[in-house]
């Protein structure tokens, strides 16, 4: 058993150490692994099969049309009406563009369901203000790269959907629900730094906007907004399916891109090959890492990690904070699709003895790797967010620490509090 956890280790590692990408890193090691223990033509076989029922799920097909949403959504003119109608609510406040900042990118963020759409798209149009109003480009950046994660953990949310079938099928409209609290208090925790880096950096107030104006905004912005009720509305209400969901946020952000004249066939066109591209890549960690879950489950891999970790300690607070620990490690090195995928199998069984609700366990997992999406040397948000700002992470890390604690806080409240995450399910039942 030992060996067959260090050969799978080991061989991962060293094949992502010598810049083998990730989905082939992940199922060449599971390869090796079950070689050592059968033939190899039944292992070759096994994992072909297990590459291909694990892409043999209907639920699989809402993230291809949620990834072309957002590419839409992104290219279609939503960003701006988001934008616009958040700097004229709060825009005024002193330091107003930060919390816009943060708003922007929550919105965005939930609508596309993508972390890297909301780094761009938000850091691209708002960045250029806030430096033009005297912001230091690092601190816009910083905001901007932490924000923007809080759309993977408020729905919907693509790794939500990675997350229910690496599970076994945890619910995704109880999934969708529970991420509301949580990333909205992450959202909010954000802008309490902001506040105090405003205060002690002197960022001025914009102007004032009138009734008018922010009622005019409203009105640009509902479309885009209502985008949300359509989709978590009609899964929570049964109405459809996430996967269904899916097909109609695609339908409506063409419709709205085509309505707020943003999209035409050749900006469509490239909007199509973005998207098969995206989720080309998005697929193929999902079939190696499935048949990676599969040779862990043959091998007692997960089982054994679980005992292991109760061994050490009977105390849950204290497995609960290692798990932590560890998913902020691998989260600075391994991207979330593939995290999640890989160690939910570990550690679910883990939780389970613990009494962990698995939708909870799932809203934890997917916020603690949030943090790793903001963090070198594989931050994949980060190098996004700084090479939009043009500068560079050295000069970014100072204003990001304190961003990174208020994330943390509010990842162990998660943690330790399961009703933040729980609350709003249990009131849908």
């Amino acid at each position: 058993m030992i060996t067959e956890i260090l050969i799978l280790l080991i061989s991962f590692v060293l094949l992502l150490a010598i810049g083998v990408p990730v989905a082939w890193s992940i199922g060449i090691s599971g390869m090796v692994t079950m070689l050592v223990t059968i033939d190899s033509i039944p292992a070759f076989t096994t994992v072909a099969q297990r590459m291909a029922t694990g892409l043999d799920s209907f639920a699989l097909l809402a993230i291809p049309f949620f990834v072309l949403a957002g590419q839409i959504m992104n290219q279609g003119g939503i960003a701006e009406r988001l934008i616009s109608f958040a700097k004229a609510v709060i825009g005024a406040l002193p330091g107003g563009l930060s919390y816009v900042n943060v708003i922007s990118a929550m919105l965005f963020g939930a609508i596309s369901g993508s972390a890297l759409a909301a780094t761009s798209a938000i850091g691209g149009i708002l960045g250029p203000h806030m430096e033009k109003e005297g912001y230091s480009k690092e601190f816009g950046a910083a905001l901007n790269v932490t924000s923007s994660t809080t759309g993977l953990v408020i729905p919907p949310s693509n790794i939500l959907i990675v997350y229910s079938l690496a599970s076994g099928g945890v619910s995704i409209a109880a999934l969708f629900v529970a991420g509301y609290v949580p990333g909205i208090l992450m959202g909010l925790a954000l802008m309490a730094v902001a506040a105090v880096w405003i205060k002690r950096k002197k960022y001025p107030a914009g102007e004032k906007s009138t009734v008018k104006h922010v009622f005019t905004t409203f009105l640009h912005a509902f479309p885009s907004l209502f985008l949300l009720v359509v989709v978590i509305g009609g899964i929570v209400a049964g109405i459809f399916t996430a996967t269904e969901a899916s097909g109609i946020a695609v339908l409506y952000s063409l419709i709205l891109s085509f309505v707020y004249r943003e999209m035409d066939m050749k900006k469509l066109y490239k909007v199509f090959l973005s998207s098969v591209r995206t989720n080309s890549i998005v697929m193929l960690l999902i079939a190696t890492s499935m048949a990676m879950s599969w040779v862990m489950s043959y091998e007692d891999i997960p089982q054994s990690v679980s005992e292991a970790l109760l061994g050490l300690s009977d105390n849950k607070y204290m497995i609960l904070l290692m798990i932590n620990f560890i998913l902020l490690f691998v989260g600075m090195f391994m991207d979330m699709t593939p995290a999640v995928l890989i160690f939910t199998p570990i550690f679910l069984p883990v939780v389970k003895d613990l009494g962990m609700d698995p939708v909870h366990f799932g809203i934890m997992m997917v916020m603690n790797l949030c943090v790793g999406l903001c963090t070198p040397p594989v931050g994949s948000v980060l190098f996004v967010g700084v090479g939009i700002a043009k500068t560079t992470i050295q000069k970014v890390i100072k204003p990001l620490i304190p961003l990174f604690i208020a994330m943390l806080i509010v990842l162990l409240l998660v943690t330790y509090v399961p009703e933040i995450s729980l609350w709003l399910p249990k009131l849908m039942e």
